[in-house]
């Protein structure tokens, strides 16, 4: 059996309600899902390339396969992960951040000119609260591995809401262009999905029947 990772989001953390909610649907058909924390080395100095590594150990042995939830830059380290790590045999991706600094740089423009400038960028950290703030490090290391699209081979899923403004969809259907092992499912819905969460979940489900068996399957049609 696979061991399942769950790979939250930027300025979230293991608790975040997608995280909890995927958590308790697999715990309650017998399945433990590993969320794991990703504000590595430290939220201040976030790293793209710790975060892969993160859940590359999260895997274990060599012997280990993996499938990994991954949301938003979640889904951009399970997708990198993947490119690199055959343990890793499926992937389930929550508004993956494909391309995440021509994004950033496209979108935040003097901002994002400020940031390389001072160095630092405020944010808001959903774990606390509270204002917090990332360094440039992050987008220097970032941009030195996420170049064009994750190389991914294994079946994946991918659900991302149309209404996203956060993450635009166009580069998940991009992505997902000519690939017959990536299937897209675009919902009515916001960055978050949380709206999408029952969807979420019984998608995941059917997807996921060919390695988690019965339960899975039976979970799908009890709905």
């Amino acid at each position: 059996m696979p061991r399942l990772l769950y790979l939250h989001g930027f300025a979230s953390g293991p608790r975040s309600t997608k995280g909890v909610a995927v958590a308790a649907h697999y715990a309650a058909r017998g399945f433990d899902v590993d969320r794991l924390d990703l504000r590595q080395p430290s939220f201040e100095h976030l790293r793209l390339s710790a975060m892969i590594e993160t859940a590359r150990a999260a895997i274990g042995e060599d012997r280990e396969r993996a499938i990994v939830f991954g949301s938003s830059l979640g889904g951009l380290t399970a997708a990198r992960l993947a490119e690199h790590d055959p343990r890793v045999t499926a992937l389930v991706l929550l508004a993956p951040a494909f391309q995440l600094v021509t994004r950033w740089r496209e979108a935040l423009g003097d901002e994002f000119t400020a940031w390389k400038a001072g160095g630092w960028r405020e944010i808001l950290d959903y774990t606390t609260g509270q204002p917090a703030r990332v360094d440039y490090g992050f987008v220097e290391d970032a941009e030195a591995i996420d170049v064009g699209f994750p190389d991914v081979r294994v079946p994946t899923l991918i659900i991302h809401g149309t209404a996203d403004e956060t993450v635009p969809i166009e580069r998940s259907r991009q992505f997902a262009t000519g690939k017959p092992h990536v299937r897209l499912l675009e919902v009515d819905d916001d960055h978050q999905l949380v709206a999408s969460l029952p969807r979420i979940l019984a998608e995941a489900d059917a997807f996921l029947a060919p390695w988690l068996g019965s339960d899975a399957t039976r979970a799908t049609n009890d709905r």
